[in-house]
């Protein structure tokens, strides 16, 4: 069953175009974890949070990947990373069009 992971940590930028530009080489990193499907990038200028919606494959894939990235976040500099984790119910989705 699909799991869906949360995770935001203040952030103070950059944003929008440099901060794609400058966390490239992390999504590529990310893109080949195992167990994910896909990640959508959140950032909020406003509330100087950051972070990104996951859909992982499986419950111990995202626990794995929370695990290292709240460690990856923390050598950073980030001292808090909010993380949770959430089943998804396909057939609901489907019906709302969810990339699944």
């Amino acid at each position: 069953m699909p799991v869906l992971l949360q995770v935001d940590f203040p952030f103070q930028g950059p944003w929008g175009p440099v901060m794609a530009d400058q966390l490239r080489g992390l999504a590529e990193s990310i893109a080949g974890e195992p167990g994910l499907l896909w990640k959508i990038w959140t950032e909020s200028p406003e509330t100087h949070e950051a972070g990104g919606i996951y859909l992982f494959e499986d419950r111990a894939s995202a626990e794995a990947y929370l695990t290292m990235h709240t460690r990856r976040l923390q050598s950073f500099g980030i001292p808090q990373v909010n993380g949770k984790l959430f089943l998804v119910n396909v057939e609901l989705s489907a019906i709302d069009r969810a990339p699944l």
